[in-house]
């Protein structure tokens, strides 16, 4: 059984003083098998997040359906809740109120009595610890204290599924290696399905059983990530160039070489392909020099989720990512539903 399933899902929004909608969604499947960690993978804007929306019912699409352990999350969202927990983008925890104090009052908004809801806070502030800092005002706790203390929340209960929405963002190195530890620890101890969403393209990799790229409302491609990469045979070659050179000579130079494949220019960065990569790079070397612009460095390394998204998409991830950030500065938008 699929612990998750969406099919067709479209969602649009329509921008504030302006006639033309903004599409988020454009038929967006989704099937996510019990117990896994599954990673949808993409930048700012790609529909992650309104992927999650919807499948927690903070959302209703404009078509298609979608389910949690076999529930339609439209036609009973009230008996969807029971079953999911959802740690979001922005922490949902009163700072005004200690920690414990937030796990007590989520206990009970999932119906749990006084007595069940401060064991279970208890075993959770122990759990990720947060003992010491159970009774201090939640604004004083860290970055790090307060996301453990957003998925602490999202668990109360004993979720079936949990939703993480981009879990690690802005938190350190050392907090974020932490989280991705008890981010693998809820499937495995657990047997528990959690739908990651990341722009960390490290972070999928290392955490997801299966993972989506999500490109513009679509998921371009689906698989485990040893999978994804192992379909990219051969090595990636990574040129830098010096400034201002020409992106299209250069191009024109290295599509001459048979050698390499998978050409692709982005400012002072070239990015290749080919099916033995240390063979190739004195040819790419001597087909920059000729053309008068000589690399600053070369590197060869085997494929990454970098290449696999380049492979669907057409573009870097961080070509990607510059991409949406600069198309999702707009006006406000404004959910239509109904």
């Amino acid at each position: 059984m699929h612990s998750i399933e969406a099919h067709r899902l479209v969602k649009t929004y329509k921008s504030h003083g302006k006639k033309a909608r903004v599409t988020a969604l454009d038929g967006l499947d989704l099937m996510v098998p019990g117990g896994t960690i599954f990673a949808l993978l993409g930048p700012n804007g790609a529909g992650k997040t309104t992927t999650v929306n919807i499948l927690t019912t903070l959302a209703r699409p404009d078509e298609g359906t979608a389910r949690v352990e076999g529930i339609d999350v439209l036609a009973a969202p009230g008996r969807a809740r029971e079953v999911i927990g959802v740690v979001a983008q922005r922490s949902g925890a009163d700072p005004t109120a200690t920690g414990r104090e937030n796990l007590i009052l989520q206990g009970h908004l999932y119906g749990l009595d006084t007595k069940t809801a401060r064991r279970r806070a208890d075993e959770l502030l122990e759990h990720f610890q947060l003992t010491d800092a159970a009774r201090r005002f939640v604004r004083t706790y860290s970055g790090g204290m307060r996301r453990r203390l957003d998925v602490a929340l999202g668990l109360m209960h004993h979720p079936k599924v949990l939703f993480l929405d981009e879990p690690t963002t802005g938190l350190d190195p050392e907090s974020r290696t932490a989280m991705w530890q008890e981010i693998g620890m809820l499937a495995a101890v657990n047997n528990m399905t959690v739908l990651l969403t990341t722009h960390y393209l490290e972070e999928a990799d290392r955490l997801a059983h299966r993972l989506a790229i999500v490109d513009r409302g679509r998921v371009v491609a689906e698989g485990e990530p040893e999978q994804l990469k192992g379909e990219l045979r051969g090595d990636v070659i990574g040129v830098e160039l010096p400034a201002n050179s020409d992106e299209r000579h250069v191009a024109d130079a290295l599509r001459t070489i048979p050698a390499i494949r998978d050409v692709l220019v982005a400012g002072r960065s070239v990015s290749a392909r080919s099916d033995d990569g240390a063979a190739a790079v004195p040819q790419v070397l001597a087909a920059l020099a000729a053309a008068g612009t000589p690399a600053t460095s070369v590197t060869v390394a085997r494929p990454s989720l970098d290449e696999v998204y380049l492979r669907y998409t057409g573009r870097r991830y961080g070509q990607n990512q510059e991409e949406e950030s600069t198309a999702t500065r707009r006006p406000q938008l404004t959910e239509v539903t109904g």
